[in-house]
């Protein structure tokens, strides 16, 4: 039997991307998943399909109404969050000089990045505390660890998650909680088509990069983590594709 099983586990960004493959996996795990996202068609149909319980639940990390009404609006059964995976995040505007961007696009990014990571964290962690137990995985990127031409505002955001799962980490090891990064590097989602709000260009860009990770690749990743031991933290994983 998995570690997850009967583990209730929040996912943001859970419509579509990373967000929906790890909770696919979890699910399989035997986890219940509380899916959240922006796109509350698309999440419910999704967190439907999933082979076992799972809910859908509107939260638009960038909003603070939102997110600060999200625990009353999780049912009683499913409020005591075991494990978060902060997965939800922008890059829109992005892949451009900065003076050639738009400054709110690029505090945008920040908005949903870090804070809106860091008051889905403050959202669940209470019970967490109070419990002893649980595990935030947070979504960094290989920018987080080096800058990038064209994307100033991304690798920024990516910092500051970096240093702020260092800090988590630290403060609570040893209360029960653990905290995981999970850096990736180029993964093929919809996400540049987001990020220029054009799927054909989203699509030429991956083609244009070359060897990407898949969703699928980053999930898996996240499944690790959560299934290692108590005594056990991955602190940091970083994925890369294999290029040529």
């Amino acid at each position: 039997m998995s570690s997850l099983s009967d583990k209730t586990v929040l996912v943001t960004g859970a419509s579509g991307g990373i967000g929906l493959e790890t909770a696919k996996m979890l699910s399989l795990a035997g986890a219940k998943v509380v899916g959240c996202a922006r796109r509350l068609d698309v999440l419910e149909a999704e967190m439907k399909s999933l082979p076992g319980p799972a809910i859908a639940v509107h939260v638009d990390v960038a909003d603070r109404l939102s997110v600060e009404s999200l625990m009353d609006r999780i049912p009683d059964e499913w409020r005591s969050i075991d494990v978060l995976v902060n997965n939800a995040g922008s890059d829109v505007g992005g892949r451009q000089s900065f003076d050639q961007g738009r400054i709110d696009e690029w505090v945008g990014t920040i908005d949903i990045n870090v804070s809106g990571l860091m008051r889905v964290t403050a959202a669940c962690i209470p019970g967490m505390i109070e419990r002893g137990d649980g595990h935030i995985v947070n979504l960094g990127s290989t920018q987080g660890l080096n800058g990038a031409p064209g994307c100033a505002a991304y690798a920024a955001s990516k910092h500051a998650v970096h240093g702020f799962s260092e800090t988590l980490r630290q403060e609570y090891a040893g209360k029960g909680i653990r905290v995981s990064e999970i850096l990736p590097g180029m993964v093929r989602t919809d996400f540049a088509a987001t990020r220029f709000s054009d799927s054909d260009r989203g699509d030429a860009f991956y083609d244009a990069y070359g060897q990407c990770l898949e969703a699928k690749d980053i999930a898996r990743c996240i499944i690790f983590a959560l299934e290692q031991p108590p005594h056990a933290v991955i602190a940091q994983m970083v994925v890369a594709p294999d290029h040529d």
